[in-house]
């Protein structure tokens, strides 16, 4: 069942409206004009709203552009007596789901109502999806060294430049691609992921460009890469320095001309990527030992954005339990962990060379090991356990 809004300034509309969607088990308001329905939808939420389009206190058309306005997501069914092509082209244009002519075809109607409500409810969907996605990759911390890498995401993520994060095995280099990218004006785009170093060196070219039908042995069908997957978003290439040197030249030829060529073809295709890059190599030595192309670490450079250790941050280790007790005992559907100060204060002590990575499993070793509340004990027995014994 939906709850649906009709705003017509003719009383039988409105009332035929009410009993036949009634009757298949909405709840209806009425509205008898556009103001009228403007204050019920800024006091109420409405999965569909039907509008006619010639009123008297104020156009339907004009009514549609204020509710794009306040509520976006809203799917609004325009109506009109006097309908045309040009009223209708309007309506479309101005964010209407769908234009119906009067007298209104019953059937269509409640075919536009059934099909407007499963567009709401995918979008309402997405959204709770992007919000556990932002979720996910949230940059938890507030000392100064983490302060500066949001302070730097706040400042490139609206421009274009190429940016290269460095970083331990386990900072969190992912969570700052993933944050220039959800604040960039390339948010609604894809962002495509690749570990460089989890290809092998004779497939990563296939990986990052694709390939066409028997280009070589394996190759039975066309694949599409990486870079036309992450067109009009962002390609984010993570252990950049273990990529091979003859993938590194295809990678800056596609930096540099905006296109790539398919294993096996000829045919240059042209792709709007905005590249983020991650190593937890020194780039400065691979370029000494003739790894990685100088040239290529220019291109990628314009912004670096270096990634601090957890023991070079650790008043951020308080923040960090609170966020991952809170994550893991939703995971675990279970009540949060009491973690003591006393805990909190043997965590700081411990060397992380796992950084978060390492702080996370630890965490999730606590929660699930610990009947009550995680003492400073606790921590000593289970940080760092011994094979089997103290388990």
């Amino acid at each position: 069942m939906s709850r649906i809004l009709v705003i017509d300034d003719e009383r039988a509309i409105r009332n035929t409206l009410k009993e036949v969607l009634e009757y298949e088990k909405h709840e209806v308001d009425l509205a008898e004009d556009g103001p009228t329905g403007l204050g019920m939808i800024s006091e109420n939420s409405y999965d569909i709203v039907l509008c006619d389009i010639k009123m008297a206190k104020m156009d339907g058309i004009e009514v549609l552009t204020k509710i794009q306005e306040t509520s976006p997501n809203t799917p609004v069914v325009m109506i009109s007596g006097h309908g045309n092509i040009d009223t209708a082209v309007e309506a479309i244009k101005k964010g209407a789901y769908d234009f119906l002519e009067k007298p209104l075809d019953l059937n269509r109607l409640l075919i536009t109502i059934r099909n407007a409500m499963d567009k709401s409810t995918l979008i309402s969907q997405t959204q709770v999806l992007k919000n556990k996605v932002s979720k996910m990759y949230e940059i938890v911390g507030e000392s100064d060294a983490i302060n500066r890498v949001k302070d730097m995401i706040g400042k490139i993520a609206p421009t274009e430049a190429r940016v290269l994060i460095t970083g331990s095995n386990g900072t969190g280099k992912e969570l700052v691609a993933h944050q220039i990218h959800e604040k960039s004006n390339r948010a609604r785009g894809p962002f495509v992921e690749v570990n460089c170093a989890a290809i092998p060196s004779e497939l990563i070219e296939s990986e990052l460009f694709g390939h066409e039908k028997g280009s070589f042995t394996s190759a039975i069908k066309q694949r599409i890469g990486k870079f036309e997957q992450a067109s009009g978003g962002t390609l984010f290439l993570d252990e950049i320095g273990d990529m091979s040197l003859n993938a590194q030249a295809k990678v800056l030829r596609a930096l540099q001309e905006s296109k790539i060529t398919r294993v096996g073809s000829d045919k240059d295709i042209h792709v709007n990527v905005r590249v983020i890059t991650a190593t937890n190599k020194n780039i400065k030595n691979e370029i000494e030992n003739k790894n990685f192309r100088e040239d290529l670490y220019h291109r990628l450079s314009v912004i670096l954005i270096h990634v601090p250790e957890l023991n070079d941050r650790v008043e951020d280790i308080p923040l960090l339990a609170e966020h991952f007790n809170t994550l893991i005992c939703k995971e675990y559907g279970m009540s949060k962990k009491i973690i003591t100060d006393d805990a909190i204060a043997g965590m700081q002590r411990i060397e992380w060379t796992g950084n978060i990575r390492e702080f996370r499993n630890v965490l999730e070793r606590l929660i699930i090991l610990c009947p009550g509340e995680i003492t400073a004990n606790d921590v000593i027995t289970y940080a760092r356990p011994v094979s089997g014994s103290n388990l």
